[in-house]
């Protein structure tokens, strides 16, 4: 299986108002990187599985909601905790619906699995992948 994986950052605040999460049940800021990885089983006839470029723009465009933003606040997470888990199960699905839609070129068709990963700091980070 081949894989390409981008990478880019979102700044965020939210609270994880639960016991379980101490300090962090306040108010508090994060700095995410993240990293989407786009899984092929085969190359186009230019030996690429996906666009580097179009993966990086996507990418951008589907943190953009969610920088610089309190979660807290946010309707599509009302209701939820915003674990690094959660975030990136939301992230998978707002990509997913993007590789649908064919918005990674000709590529798009040829994704079979994504793969986020959340990285909180450098000695922690959390990911969801699954099939298309």
């Amino acid at each position: 299986m081949y894989s390409i994986e981008v990478r880019d950052h979102i700044m965020i605040a939210h609270s994880l108002p639960r016991p379980v999460f101490g300090p962090a049940q306040n108010l508090h800021g994060a700095t995410f990187v993240v990293d989407a990885a786009f899984f092929t089983r085969d190359l186009d006839d230019d030996g690429l599985a996906v666009d580097i470029g179009r993966a990086t723009t996507v990418l951008s465009e589907v943190l953009a909601p969610l920088n610089y933003q309190n979660l807290d606040t946010l309707d599509l997470f009302r209701g939820k905790v915003t674990t690094t888990e959660v975030i990136a199960r939301h992230l998978f699905e707002a990509l997913a619906v993007r590789v649908r839609a064919g918005d990674l070129g000709t590529g798009s068709g040829r994704i079979c699995r994504l793969r986020i990963t959340l990285h909180e700091s450098h000695a922690a980070r959390g990911a969801y992948e699954a099939d298309l």
